[in-house]
Order: structure tokens, then C-alpha cells, then sequence
């Protein structure tokens, strides 16, 4: 099986990735632990698998693939629908990076081989990065993207590149407010886009943020009354970011809430944006997280067959129109 027919097992019969993120390790732990009013060191690893394993047992009928990690996910993997395939991270740390510069690290007992072997039918690689961090820094993280890239291409397993954009320290500068970041944000992932869908990097899907922030796109269904942008302007910064891939793209949720998330969804719907779909993680579940914490697994199992499939099949119904991943490869 070469990585396109396995691409094919990620994606819907129509070839759009209709898919859900439960790959968070620490940032679940603290979750839990907020939500129980508990230290994150109460909450053990055999809470984090319980959780996964729910989520992945009653989303992935309704999902095309689920994106899981190799330290606590394993379980869950075991319990995902037959039809639904299995991404596998592979960095050593998800949204929470302690290292200078954010920089990539790879868990070191695993490799693509032993990842695919473990039944993954796509590899994942959450990379911090900015345009405006260090150059050289930035150069580190792109040859490593290159060699998991040339390492994806031999195992023939598809590699998809989760670019998160951050507001480095910079000497001399003052970190950015929510409102600047938002509104330098559109630059940052025209420019992100425009680098790291480059051949070079044998990246078959990105899986980007939106360029604009919804709460601030004045008239959105989530503004918070302060405008980064107007409604024209975030339309116009959709289609400029979707000139700029080079390769299939899907949508991250980024933490959002589940409104934000479809709200943004909508905006890259009117925009005629040719994304490919979604992976998409605490926005569908993240609600069911303090009814875990307070209520056990079995009040968490009703809150995903009620509330945890209703956010993904609005999710599905706002990606029905997607580009399908070979079409948009064929055109990018």
C-alpha cells in the first residue's frame, strides 16, 4: 500500500478528512486536573487512556480517521471504529514546549517504521513556529521537518505537518496582546504556508490555523467588539492563504471554543476556501471534560452520544462542500 491509498484511509469515501485530534498528553492531564480542582500529578495515566478510550469508542463511527498518541492512546486505538483510520504523533510534546525556541523534539523510542507498524496509516508533527523567531532556530526546525519528510516518503506512510504559530521572545520587544497577535496573525501564516508547503518538505496535508481570528472579524458570530478586521478583509485573507498552499490543507481548532471553531468555519466556507477538512480535537470534546471530572466515565459516555455527536455532525455538515485531497493536490 503506497501513502495515498493509505491517505485514502483517512479521509471520507468523497477523499475530505473528516477527523478528530485526541492526541493531548499534559495539557489533558491539566485539564482534568483544573476541572477536579486537583494537581495535575493526581491525575493519573490510567485517567488519561479512560478518557481517550471513550472519546475514540463513541466519535469514530461518525469521523473518518482520529489522531491519538503512542504514550497514552494505544487503548483508545483499539477501540475506534473499523471504518475510521489512525493517526499517530510523533513530537515529544504537543501545545506545551519547555525547550528555547519551541523547538521539535521527537519521541526517542519511536520511529515512522515503528509507527506505522503500530497501525498508523498517517504520521502527525506538531511544530511550533514563527517568521519572527530566531533565524537560526528556524533553520533547525526546517531541516528536521525535511528529515521526517524523507523519513514519511520511505516508510510511504502520508506526513502531516501541524504548524502552530506563536509569539516568540524577542529581545526588545514586548509580547504581543491578543488584539496585535490577531491582527498580525494573517502575515504570519501567509508566510508560514508559503514556506513549509514547499516539495522539499514531502508534507502531504498541513494542518493549519485559521488566518483570522473569528472574535475579531467584526460581524462574526462570535465578535467580542473589537475589530482586527472587517468582514471583507478576513474573507479576502482565506483565499490569500489558500493561493499560498502548495499542498492539501486542513483546519486545526486550536483550543477554540466549539462556537469560535464553527464560526471559522463558516467564514472559510464564504471565502470559497479549498480546504481539504478538518482535524479537529478540544472543540468537539472539551465540554465533556468537567463531566468527567465530576461525574465519572459513564456520565461522560452520555455526554459524547448526545453532545459529543451533535458537535460532529455540525462539524461534518459545515465541511460537506470540502476540496477533496487529490483534487487539491492535483492544483496546488
Amino acid at each position: 500500500m503506497d501513502r495515498f491509498e493509505r491517505l485514502d484511509l483517512l479521509a471520507t469515501p468523497n477523499g475530505v478528512v473528516a477527523a478528530v485530534a485526541m492526541d493531548q498528553r499534559k495539557s489533558l492531564r491539566r485539564m482534568i486536573a483544573n476541572a477536579a480542582s486537583l494537581a495535575p500529578h493526581d491525575i493519573s495515566d490510567a485517567k488519561l487512556s479512560e478518557f481517550k478510550s471513550a472519546v475514540t469508542e463513541v466519535l469514530t463511527p461518525h469521523v473518518s480517521a482520529i489522531l491519538l498518541d503512542p504514550e497514552y492512546g494505544m487503548e483508545a486505538a483499539g477501540q475506534r471504529a473499523i471504518d475510521c483510520g489512525l493517526l499517530l504523533a510523533y513530537e515529544l510534546d504537543g501545545y506545551e514546549n519547555p525547550r528555547p525556541h519551541r523547538m521539535l523534539a521527537l519521541m526517542p523510542q519511536l520511529s515512522v517504521r515503528k509507527l506505522k507498524e503500530a497501525g498508523a496509516s498517517g504520521i502527525k508533527i506538531l511544530l511550533h513556529y514563527s517568521p519572527l523567531d530566531d533565524e537560526k532556530a528556524n533553520e533547525e526546525k526546517k531541516a528536521l521537518i525535511e528529515r521526517i519528510g524523507n523519513e514519511c516518503e520511505a516508510q510511504d506512510v502520508p506526513f502531516f505537518l501541524e504548524p502552530v504559530l506563536y509569539d516568540p521572545a524577542v529581545e526588545g520587544r514586548e509580547p504581543m496582546s491578543d488584539f496585535d497577535f490577531a491582527k498580525a496573525k494573517p502575515a504570519l501564516i501567509r508566510e508560514m504556508m508559503r514556506e513549509l508547503s514547499r516539495d522539499i518538505y514531502k508534507v502531504d496535508v498541513l494542518k493549519v490555523e485559521f488566518p483570522v481570528a473569528a472574535a475579531y472579524v467584526e460581524g462574526s458570530a462570535v465578535y467580542c467588539g473589537q475589530t482586527a478586521y472587517t468582514r471583507e478583509e478576513a474573507l479576502d485573507w482565506f483565499q490569500t492563504i489558500d493561493a499560498e498552499a502548495r499542498c492539501p490543507y486542513i483546519y486545526l481548532s486550536a483550543g477554540v471554543s466549539t462556537e469560535t471553531f464553527f464560526a471559522s468555519l463558516r467564514l472559510a466556507n464564504e471565502a470559497g476556501a479549498r480546504y481539504s477538512g478538518v482535524l479537529c480535537g478540544r472543540a468537539m470534546w472539551q465540554d465533556g471534560v468537567p463531566v468527567y471530572a465530576g461525574r465519572g466515565i459513564q456520565a461522560l459516555r452520555q455526554w459524547l452520544v448526545t453532545q459529543g455527536v451533535a458537535n460532529v455532525r455540525q462539524m461534518n455538515d459545515l465541511i460537506k462542500n470540502a476540496t477533496p485531497w487529490r483534487e487539491r493536490r492535483r492544483s496546488a
